[in-house]
Parts: C-alpha cells; structure tokens; sequence
C-alpha cells in the first residue's frame, strides 16, 4: 500500500485506539444513577471517581511526551493501551469505591500515552492541509468511546452488575492495544529524535502556549462538567427516566465526536487560523452554560438541545485545538509539546469534576456550577483573545 493511501489506515488505527483506551472511563458519566445507587455514592465521590483517571497522567503525559520523541509511537501507545486492559481486568476484583478508585489510577497512567502518542502519529503522517481533518477524525474518537460505552455500559450494569462493566472495557481495551502494535509504523522520511531536557520549561515561555494550555484548561473543565453532571441534571431537574437520559447522554456524545470532526475540518480552511476557532467554541460554551442557569435550562427540551449545544462545541473544541498545538511546536519537539500541553490541562481535568460535584451538593442546585464554568471561559475567552 502507497504512503499517501497508508496514512488513512494510521488515522484508523489511531481513532480506534483512543475509543477503545477511553471507552470504560468514558461511561461513568452515563452510569452516574447506577453507581450512585450501588456504592452510595455522592456527587462530590463520584465525581473523584472520573479524577482518578486523571490524576497519574499530570506527570506521565510528561514521560510519555518524552519517550515519544524519542523511541516513536507505535510500543508506547500499544503498552499504554495494554496497560489500561490489564488494570481493568484486575479490576473485575474490587470490592468497592475505594479499590474502583485505585484501577482508576493505574487506567490513567497507561491512558497517558494514548493522547499525545494518537496526535503525533496523526500529525507526523498528515500536512497541513488536511491535518486539521485527521485530527478532528483521531479526537472523534474520545466521544465515540463514550457513545458506545453510553449504549453499552448501562444496560450492562443492569443487567450484570457494575463489575461487569470493567471487564467489558478492559476486552475493548485490549483490542485497540493489538490493532495499534500490529498496524502502526512510523512515516518512511521520518525518525525518532533525542530530546533536551530543558524543552518544556523553554515551550511555557512561548505565546502560543500560554494561548494553548489556558484555553485547553477551560474547555477540559467544561468537558469535565457536562460528563459528570448531564446525566444527574436531567434525571433531577427536568425528572427525565434513565433510559431517556442515556440517549440524551448518547446524542451529546454524538455532537461532541461530530463537533471535532467538523470544528477541526473547519480550522484547514479558517482565514483567521485555528485558533478562531477555538475562540468560536469559547464563546458557544458561554452562552450554552448561561443559558442553564435560567428559567429556559429547566425546560426538558431546552436543556436537551443545550447540552447537545454544548457537546458539539464543549467536546468538539478538541479538534481544532490539538492541531493548533501540534503545527505551533518545533516540528522535531511535536511529542513534548503536546504532553506539555495535556499535563498541563490535567490539573482541570482532576480537579473541575469533584469541585463541581462538590459545588452542587452544597448547593443543593446545578445552577451554581454551569455559572462558574461560563465565568472561567469568558475570562479565557477575553484574555486568549488579546494574545
């Protein structure tokens, strides 16, 4: 097979890895109302239930950045994958929420070579021209996780019980770690290169950066929210059944993969550049957010079509943000920089769903959370502007 007909079956592979790699992690939104029944759980625990997944990659997407670079994608990505399916597996074992929490911690330590190991192998196959598309498609892959795992896992949990739920991630898991180790190969005209050790503190200083991880670490936040609180929202504020939950679940999820294709297809051809558009999505999760904290928000169809707003722009940012990442960094550094970028964004990404969680049990309402994410991303919005 040609080079040029090759890199679709990279950007295949690439996609499917992350779905697979995401998928268990991805549907504990979607089976918030189980979990909460079947371990008491409250918001503020189970939102911890989604940083803990999040907590090892703060340094790993470091390392994983690192390794990148210098020993190329295909055993990186393959073993972290690998990893995560066997700590799931192991998991089929735990006894309650805080060995749950524990497999959550070693799931995101393999899962932190996925992220930035699936973009550089996107961005080093594809040019300009068409990178901001195979992005789009690569990161669709995040959200499509979720969708399956929003069909699957549930129904799953019902009928089996949660534990059941792990092993069927961890097989999932597993199918993307043999497809990216058998298929992935490096570009012919490119190879791996030594890294310096002092490249990620040199990589702050830049602009673009200070653009990319303020931006990223207000969109991570918002993804954050809507994956955590969707599901609860709907179920105790416009007093939707499960099953009409998860479909809504199903279809935010649906936009967000959507949003990423299209957001990403977009950047290619933005006059403005792809950072436009990742302004564009700032300014749609304002006015999303802010719509749910008024009257309009509690009307069942409004906030079904708000949430579905915000997946396609809340979830879709990613697209055209990665690739900005990806094209603003030495070409020889693309791995550091996007690990930089994603350790960086993982404070968010730890602390955005407990703190909301949080927020909302001492509130006793949802209102408060949706207005704080829409004041952070206007201050992102105002401030990323000027850069």
């Amino acid at each position: 097979m040609t080079t040029s007909r090759y890199r679709w079956v990279i950007l295949g592979i690439a996609t499917f890895t992350q779905a697979a790699a995401a998928f268990f992690v991805q549907g504990i939104g979607a089976m918030s109302v189980h979990l909460q029944r079947d371990l008491e759980l409250n918001t503020t625990r189970l939102g911890l239930l989604l940083s803990a997944a999040q907590l090892l990659p703060l340094a790993g997407l470091l390392v994983a950045g690192r390794l990148l670079d210098r020993y190329g994608e295909r055993w990186i990505v393959g073993t972290g994958a690998l990893v995560v399916a066997l700590a799931l597996a192991a998991g089929r074992a735990a006894p309650g929420y805080v060995s749950l929490l524990v497999v959550l911690l070693i799931v995101g330590a393999g899962y932190s070579t996925i992220q930035p190991g699936g973009s550089k192998s996107v961005a080093s196959w594809f040019d300009a021209s068409q990178r901001g598309l195979a992005m789009g498609i690569r990161q669709a892959g995040l959200p499509l996780g979720g969708v399956l795992a929003a069909v699957a896992l549930p129904a799953l949990a019902t009928a089996c019980g949660w534990r059941s739920t792990l092993m069927a991630g961890a097989l999932v898991a597993l199918s993307g770690a043999v497809a990216f180790m058998a298929f992935y190969r490096h570009p012919p005209d490119q190879r791996p290169v030594p890294t310096t050790s002092r490249v990620s503190l040199e990589l702050l200083r830049e602009s673009y950066m200070k653009k990319i991880i303020l931006s990223g670490a207000s969109m991570v936040s918002v993804h954050g929210g809507v994956g955590v609180l969707t599901v609860l929202y709907l179920h105790e504020v416009t007093s939707m059944d499960s099953a009409s939950v998860a479909l809504v679940y199903v279809a935010v999820q649906c936009a967000g993969a959507l949003g990423r294709i299209l957001l990403a297809t977009w950047s290619d051809h933005h006059r403005s550049g792809r950072y436009a558009c990742v302004l564009t999505c700032l300014t749609a999760v304002v006015v999303g957010m802010t719509m749910l904290t008024t009257p309009i928000g509690r009307s069942t169809i409004a906030a079904c079509l708000l949430f579905i707003w915000l997946g396609f722009f809340g979830i879709g940012w990613y697209g055209p943000w990665v690739a900005y990442a990806a094209e603003s960094a030495p070409p020889d550094r693309t791995g550091s920089a996007l690990g930089l970028a994603m350790a960086v964004n993982q404070v968010a990404v730890i602390l955005a769903p407990p703190m909301l969680g949080l927020l909302t049990d001492m509130t006793n309402s949802f209102a408060p959370a949706w207005a704080l994410l829409a004041a952070l991303t206007a201050a992102t919005l105002t401030t990323t502007a000027r850069l």
